[in-house]
């Protein structure tokens, strides 16, 4: 299951006055952490099977997640969201995650404010509060995957109309909003240039399945084509992993698509190609590293470009360790193929 999808989908069971049964949960570190900061604001927690979980929000108080536990993920951020939307106060200290580069929140603070909500920020903790959210027109400056996520789930139960422009486009942003929509919101435009979101007066539990993870797909794609193999890989989209075909498409392998299904093979050493990281449905920034390793040991000279963020190249020295030719400048990648790595 998605992860990115997985760490917005839990916390938003927190809007719910009742249960939610959520399948093709990923067991991963973010996800046990979030439950457990869930489990501590009062939610039932019955864990079904390994992927899958039942969150029974009906006692859920508006605690402030416990600050060691918020430290060590980047996603508690939506804790604001959901709490503003449900509680109309939210208390939770900044959030933590992977160290690469300034990921401010500015976004989020902007599109709470602008539905009405007071933020303020002090000794670490953000501070968010309103009498009453109301839908309004929200403009992005950048279209943030963590922002668009947010105010959507802000604005659920916001009485009117809001309107998210330029919000993010990421598969996992169309999932959360499908999400709420199981739950009884209304959410349309989703993937789309403008989200419209008519405010709903409560919310229901619901049954929920998260989608493929396209990184982890992505990262046995490229794997299959440095390595030579040939292999299947199932239970994802196609439509999703487009970006990733494509460039190993231009350099040689070959993906043929089904339903629910890609196949990637390559017989020889694969050629060069360009690249540069781009909000979806652009080449995704968390496949970046894959894919400069898989050029490192392809024919010719690449360049990769990182527009996302600016310090995701910090792995290089470690390639280079292996025998990799590669010159980093700024935030691009010079990169001569070499046979093998040792």
């Amino acid at each position: 299951g998605a992860k990115n999808a997985a760490v917005a989908i839990l916390p938003a069971a927190l809007l719910v006055n009742g249960t939610c049964r959520i399948e093709n949960v990923p067991d991963i570190s973010d996800v046990r952490l979030l439950l457990e900061i869930l489990s501590d604001m009062g939610a039932n927690i019955r864990r079904l099977s390994r992927n899958a979980v039942e969150i029974d929000c009906r006692h859920a108080r508006n605690a402030t997640a416990p600050i060691e536990l918020v430290r060590r993920i980047r996603a508690s951020y939506y804790l604001i969201g959901v709490q503003l939307g449900r509680f109309g106060h939210a208390h939770v200290a900044m959030p933590g995650g992977c160290n690469f580069g300034v990921r401010p929140i500015d976004q989020h603070i902007k599109g709470f404010e602008q539905l009405g909500a007071k933020v303020t920020i002090h000794h670490g903790k953000i501070d968010a509060r309103a009498e009453e959210l109301t839908g309004n027109h929200i403009y992005l400056d950048c279209p943030s995957v963590g922002a668009t996520i947010n105010i959507m789930m802000a604005a659920c139960m916001a009485p009117g109309k809001t309107i998210i422009e330029n919000p993010a486009k990421e598969p996992h942003i169309v999932d959360v909003a499908s999400f709420l929509n199981s739950m009884g919101a209304n959410i349309k435009g989703a993937g789309t240039d403008a989200i419209r979101i008519r405010g709903v007066e409560k919310l229901h539990g619901s049954e929920y399945s998260i989608i493929p993870d396209q990184i982890e797909a992505g990262t046995y794609m490229l794997a299959v084509a440095a390595t030579r193999g040939d292999v299947y890989i199932k239970n994802v989209i196609p439509k999703h992993l487009e970006a990733i075909t494509a460039k190993l498409t231009e350099i040689g392998a070959e993906v043929e698509e089904f339903d629910d299904c890609v196949r990637v093979k390559a017989d020889k050493r694969l050629s060069y190609a360009n690249v540069k990281t781009m909000p979806y449905p652009g080449f995704p920034t968390d496949m970046q590293p894959q894919m400069t390793t898989l050029l490192a040991l392809s024919e010719g000279t690449s360049i990769v470009t990182e527009t996302i963020f600016e310090t995701r190249l910090k792995y290089v020295s470690e390639l280079r360790r292996m025998g990799a030719n590669i010159a980093v400048e700024g935030n691009a990648a010079f990169i001569t193929g070499v046979e093998g790595f040792t």
